[in-house]
């Protein structure tokens, strides 16, 4: 009888060790490096995370738009100011440690070529050849493991989230006027970016370096990325799943920005939530080990009206677009997760009135949708914030949703918008922490 308690033990602790997700990759944006304020991350801030991160994506590079040739957007840090050679050396000391040097991801920002990334693709080996050449020079000079491409694909067309009525139009609509499509060359480039990936590796594979794949928010996986193809090149890909909706893309309502899944009660777009993209790599089949779940650390905060009405319930309409910038995100529409903490009901606000009055908390029992927070405009309070946010109960619920779907972990976008300093509750980096923990 107690060989069989025993047998029944190692067999559950056998399911438990091979569901446990190995990833947890960490993205570093150096220009937090530059930041003034709070929002300032060091390498001795840094370091104190790299316990917790399987892999490290430092950001960002970028292409030239005359020569489509790789550079660092930071140069003066990067590379005057040795902060690749830095962060890179750490791998001395934690010795776990993968340091990944990223391309693009949203960062570069090039008003006279704006369709560069594209036109990289389109360019075809020999232009190709500048970029992928000067991306090994960067990576093997300053010690990185391998290559990330966050490459600036063509976004989708941002959408209203449609209820009732309004739905049964917008279907009746599409009749006539057909699908918005960002991209009439868009089967082309998946066959040229599944090309240039298969470039890319050859280039790394002599010296043993990994090459990761990071698919940007509302990027169309059917159009650009070729599932099956890309599973024998890259080691993996990092999927961020958030910012569905955001302030910038649909200033006139507010709602989930990352839910888990789609609501069951309100007629939401099915493609905005987390499931639906997960399971569309996975029905391609790409093998679940190699893709991460992408979790941001900060929140998207809209501007409330009177008209918004008081209950803050999502979808949250007549919004007036981005709240203003936080002093430590610096970017309008966005707040950093202890800038989010420090509005909620604390020992310093839970007195104040009017506009500096704390924001109301309100979770979600049913682990599908996702934290929010909010102050309604009414009885002097005029200006009103509504935020979508991942809090530690809603991440741990999305690492726990890693283990289930069997996936190679979580992506962490990004170290400098979590609590790194401790101000919340004097836990420094808490939601990587839930994170770790619950993986």
């Amino acid at each position: 009888m107690k060989l069989l308690v025993l047998f029944a033990f190692l067999a559950c602790l056998h399911v438990s060790v091979t569901n446990a997700a190995s990833n947890l990759v960490c993205y570093y944006n150096s220009a937090s490096y530059t930041r003034e304020g709070l929002g300032k991350l060091l390498n001795p801030d840094l370091e104190i995370a790299l316990q917790f991160c399987s892999h490290l994506v430092y950001g960002y590079l970028g292409i030239r738009g005359d020569n489509y040739q790789a550079y660092s957007l930071n140069e003066n840090l990067d590379v005057y100011k040795h902060q690749f050679d830095e962060v890179t050396s750490l791998k001395n000391k934690y010795k776990h440690l993968k340091v990944l040097l990223s391309v693009g991801g949203d960062f570069d920002i090039d008003a006279d070529h704006p369709d560069k990334y594209i036109e990289l693709l389109e360019g075809g080996k020999v232009r190709q050849a500048g970029f992928i050449q000067t991306a090994f020079s960067l990576v093997k000079n300053h010690n990185f493991d391998g290559l990330d491409l966050a490459f600036q694909f063509p976004r989708n067309k941002p959408r209203k989230v449609h209820s009732g009525l309004g739905a049964t139009w917008k279907s009746i609509k599409k009749l006539f006027t057909g699908d918005f499509v960002v991209d009439t060359n868009a089967a082309l480039h998946k066959e040229q970016f599944t090309a240039f990936v298969r470039d890319v590796k050859d280039s790394l594979r002599n010296d043993g370096l990994q090459l990761s794949l990071t698919v940007l928010p509302n990027v169309n996986s059917t159009w650009y990325f070729d599932a099956p193809a890309l599973n024998g090149l890259v080691d993996f890909v990092n999927l961020a799943a958030f910012d569905f909706l955001t302030p910038a893309r649909n200033p006139d309502e507010a709602d989930y920005t990352s839910p888990l899944y789609s609501s069951a009660t309100q007629n939401r777009l099915d493609h905005y939530n987390i499931d639906f993209q997960v399971q569309h790599w996975l029905q391609q089949g790409f093998p679940s080990q190699k893709l991460n779940l992408g979790i941001a650390s900060y929140g998207n905060a809209w501007k409330l009206t009177a008209e918004s009405g008081i209950e803050g319930t999502p979808v949250v309409q007549h919004t007036e677009g981005a709240a203003p910038a936080g002093l430590q995100s610096q970017k309008a529409g966005r707040l950093s997760y202890p800038e989010i903490c420090g509005k909620l009901e604390n020992q310093n606000n839970k007195y104040l009135k009017g506009n500096d009055s704390p924001l109301r908390r309100v979770t979600d029992p049913t682990k599908r949708h996702g934290t929010f927070a909010f102050r309604a405009v009414q009885e002097g309070i005029t200006e009103g914030l509504w935020i979508s946010y991942d809090d530690l109960e809603t991440a741990s619920n999305k690492a726990d949703y890693v283990r289930v779907k069997n996936l190679g972990g979580v992506a962490f976008f990004d170290l400098s918008y979590d609590d790194f300093r401790g101000q919340c509750t004097n836990d420094r980096y808490p939601l990587l922490r839930a994170i770790k923990y619950r993986l």
